[in-house]
């Protein structure tokens, strides 16, 4: 049993519904409070809240913990109003987030004892990991599944104040001493949408059991999907309904969270469409609060990829994480009737089309999106008995599916908008085969050509020792970050496609209802799956340095990680096939191993996080709720004169109208006493770099010092447009703490 099976979980239930209201109805909104100026008179905050609004149960949630106010149910006016009273720092409205394994531990190298010698070290940590909980924010659990089973794992912390409460199809008495703990907050979802889900923290839509379960599951054995893919062990790396997740819901789960005892906390859901500022963004305010309590908070970076500056979760005390592939995928065959054979992707486990080829069809008929294969779009008269190619567009392959039976279609061939291959595969009802756009290019011109085509499609088995990866996914986020730019994000890539974790049994793998398959275990892609997997490493290192703060555990994911494939490359774009850069993998794809003993680390002071909201030139007011329970006098006098002069583990560098920047970092020994590093600077022609000093020795563990970095910008001002990247490496013979560098001409 790996030391991650036995860290505990607390899954918070947040379903909620669609955000979309009317101008003149009433609607969900956050009401961001002084709470330092309530009244005497109030013998609570509660009772405070309820005298400022014109009805009493108007009121969804109050906050104590993650957010100081309430969430409430206002008309416009109403809502307008109370933005004039002078404790009220903000009003907005509460926003709608969308929802963003068998073979991932053995591909992070962590299947024994992490290469920590002869074990000991390793088996201090997994007895330490007993006392971490996650918390888990997502649509709920089924714990029944058996990677929740609780088989030798001792009591559950005394520290611990949550439970598991008693609701519709959920009985308290599922938990154990796995699952310690399950609540469900739907008060928002209800007040909008009455009726619309079941009250319970019991898993309807599958999200949160598959993240819950990569997170912090128990060991199964010999799991598969359908018995035939990805077969192996599921065992944890250590939230919402199937439209999204309300921000009133979202802060009064965060804020249990923190009151009932977690250490860190998982949320594979976020905002990716808009830049939010931090003030108004509930997963920004939220993860302050947990971090002053030493919380970490992991968030998925979002599924909007490839497209730039669409990334959500990217406040510097949130680890955003970004998806990749692992070493593993699912063959299938496509034999064409000129005898040329191509290899795709499919999970496909029903009847087979046998021996004979048959007729192949592409883009025929009157209607021009029939090459994505939508509804009604197909002609039956054209595809009876034939296997149909469909452009992947929006639409799901299983629904594409779906649509090509109904028509009269025998089998389908998806072509993916991409140059290497389709890393994710749907759990298609008919026979189904994924490729890239090259190969599909290639299938489409004879298609094209060939008077009478035909076609044979096969299916092979799980295939792992892939090459190459990792990759970074297409529907990664990347960077630069849409909200503070001198911040680089997202942080880390982690193992987010195809990965195989628990699924509840009432809840179809496609989520279709006329999907009537049953599976035990589920294969998902989405950032939602990498989050939950950095969540449970940051645990692990949490066990075994409980005393570091989160910010010290994230500087060890990512100066820790690796920007090279298992062929010694560099990480690729699944996109374009070329090397990614650190605004789609952040500092790489994390490395469990290297992450708890990473020699240096970049940790964040109450001060430096003090100059970094004072230089966003937030209003005083705010800025002080921000770093309340601190005990700090907030003046402002000092801030930063460039907001990458935060002592953050990676560099984003905008030139804009300047020459020359300077940066300072601060590093603090986690490593031997006596340990020297030396700096190496890889940088483009147009980048100077210098670094003072070049070495550094520190004597003592816990000793920190400071180092100044100078880029100077050699580019001409009339060409200065573009990117670059570039790394600065502190290393011994023991150590390397890397810091990527993006820089930006504008």
């Amino acid at each position: 049993m790996g030391s991650m099976g036995k860290l505990w979980l607390l899954p918070l239930v947040l379903l909620s519904a669609l955000s979309l209201l009317s101008a003149a109805a009433n609607k969900t909104c956050l009401v961001h409070m002084n709470h330092n100026s309530k009244p005497h008179i109030h013998a609570t905050h509660r009772d405070w809240y309820q005298s400022l609004t014109s009805t009493s149960d108007c009121i969804l949630y109050t906050y104590n913990a993650a957010f100081h106010g309430f969430a409430a149910y206002l008309d416009p006016e109403e809502a307008d109003s109370l933005g004039n009273i002078d404790a009220v720092l903000n009003v907005f409205e509460s926003r709608m987030n969308s929802l963003k394994t068998t073979r991932t531990p053995e591909f992070l190298c962590i299947d024994s004892n992490f290469g920590l010698g002869d074990g000991r070290q390793f088996q201090e940590i997994e007895q330490a990991a007993h006392n971490v909980i996650i918390g888990v924010i997502d649509s709920g659990v089924w714990p029944e599944s058996r990677s929740f089973d609780d088989t030798g794992l001792p009591e559950i912390p005394k520290r611990w104040k949550g439970k598991c409460v008693s609701a519709k199809n959920f009985n308290p008495k599922l938990c154990n001493k796995k699952l310690i703990g399950a609540r469900y907050f739907l008060i928002e979802h209800e007040k909008e949408f009455p009726g619309a889900e079941v009250l319970s923290p019991r898993d309807y839509s599958g999200h949160g059991t598959h993240t819950a379960s990569t997170a912090a599951a128990s060991p199964v054995a010999n799991v598969s999907m359908f018995g035939r893919y990805a077969r192996g062990t599921a065992r944890g790396m250590a939230a919402c309904g199937s439209k999204g997740c309300g921000d009133a819901d979202t802060l009064a789960a965060m804020d249990r969270a923190i009151l009932d005892g977690v250490d860190v906390i998982s949320m594979s859901f976020g905002n990716d469409s808009v830049a939010i500022p931090y003030h108004e963004n509930t997963a920004a305010l939220g993860a302050f609060n947990a971090m002053k309590r030493g919380i970490v908070v992991s968030c998925a970076g979002g599924n909007s990829g490839p497209i730039r500056t669409i990334i959500g979760n990217v406040a510097p005390w949130i680890l955003a994480v970004g998806a990749g592939s692992i070493d593993r995928d699912f063959r299938a065959y496509i034999l064409l009737g000129n005898k040329h054979l191509y290899r795709g992707m499919s999970i496909y486990d029903g009847p087979r089309m046998g021996k004979k080829l048959v007729g192949l069809v592409y883009h025929r008929g009157k209607n021009s999106s029939s090459k994505y294969c939508l509804e009604g779009t197909l002609e039956p008269d054209l595809v009876r008995g034939k296997v149909v190619i469909c452009d992947v567009g929006d639409l799901g392959s299983v629904e594409k599916g779906l649509i090509v039976s109904k028509a009269g279609g025998v089998g389908m061939i998806i072509v993916n908008e991409i140059a290497l291959k389709e890393l994710s595969v749907g759990l298609d009802l008919v026979p189904t085969v994924a490729v890239g756009t090259k190969v599909g290019d290639l299938i489409k011109k004879y298609e094209k050509t060939d008077p009478k085509p035909k076609v044979l499609l096969g299916f092979g088995r799980t295939e792992v020792n892939v090459q190459p990866s990792p990759m970074v996914a297409e529907f990664s986020c990347r960077g630069p970050n849409p909200v503070t730019p001198q911040i680089l994000k997202p942080d880390i890539i982690s193992p987010g496609v195809n990965i195989l974790a628990a699924w509840p049994d009432a809840v179809s793998p496609s989520n279709l209802e006329i999907d009537k398959r049953t599976t035990k275990f589920n294969l998902l892609s989405g950032t939602s799956m990498a989050c939950p997997h950095a969540s449970g490493i940051a645990a692990l290192i949490k066990a075994a340095h409980p005393s570091w703060s989160p910010s010290a555990i994230k500087s060890a994911m990512m100066t820790t990680a690796y920007n090279l494939d298992n062929t010694l490359s560099p990480i690729r774009d699944v996109v374009t096939g070329k090397p990614a850069n650190p605004w789609d993998y952040g500092s790489g794809h994390k490395d469990p191993t290297k992450a708890l003993s990473p020699g240096l680390v970049y940790d964040i002071s109450k001060e430096d996080y003090t100059k970094f909201l004072c230089s966003l030139r937030y209003p005083h007011d705010i800025i002080e709720v921000f770093m309340s329970h601190l005990k700090l006098n907030i003046s402002c006098s000092n801030k930063f004169s460039d907001l990458g002069d935060l002592n953050y583990p990676s560099f984003s560098v905008l030139f804009k109208n300047k020459t020359s920047i300077h940066y300072s970092r601060e590093l603090t020994n986690v490593g031997p006493v006596n340990s020297m590093y030396e700096v190496t600077v890889t940088a483009p022609s147009t980048v100077q770099v210098s670094v003072k000093p070049a070495k550094m020795v520190f004597k003592k563990v816990g000793e920190k010092q400071r180092y100044t970095v100078t880029f100077k910008n050699k580019k001409n001002k009339k060409a200065a447009v573009g990117a670059a990247f570039g790394w600065i490496v502190w290393s011994n013979a023991q150590y390397k703490v890397s810091s990527p560098v993006a820089f930006t001409w504008t």
